[in-house]
């Protein structure tokens, strides 16, 4: 006799490892490496200690965009969307931050995972030896 047993769900992604610090968050904000995608901004920065080492991601919504609990509701969908599109297009060695906009609290989810996967390749084709260097983007003094 067959029983019906319920099959286990297939298993979830990986999340992504996370920045934790507020001196890693500034230092994707100061290296001037950065893309508009229509939800979000990302800013990215190569990590000097550890090159060939996962890469790291970090997800920012200051209060002019919501109050608490949308800001809540906009960094889940945002880290959601980073573990399903699997961040693919990220490159090891780098930190990236997702600086959250408006419409990330009422874009559909498809939507967000498309930005972020096509926001991640294009940060990922910069070349980071051949742009200019700007002097207002000075490093911050540790």
């Amino acid at each position: 006799m067959m029983t019906d047993v319920p099959s286990a769900p297939p298993p979830k992604a990986a999340a992504p490892r996370r920045l934790r610090r507020r001196s890693e968050f500034l230092r994707a904000a100061a290296s001037g490496l950065s893309r508009q995608a229509g939800s979000f901004k990302l800013q990215m920065a190569i990590r000097e200690d550890d090159p060939a080492g996962a890469p790291r991601f970090g997800v920012t919504v200051t209060k002019k965009v919501a109050g608490a609990v949308g800001r809540n509701r906009i960094r889940r969908r945002l880290k959601e969307a980073l573990r399903a599109s699997g961040a693919l297009a990220a490159c090891p060695g780098r930190d990236y931050v997702i600086v959250a906009r408006k419409p990330a609290l009422t874009a559909p989810f498809a939507e967000l995972t498309t930005q972020l996967a096509e926001g991640l390749a294009r940060l990922s084709r910069v070349s980071v030896a051949s742009r200019p260097k700007n002097p207002r983007n000075r490093p911050l003094a540790p």
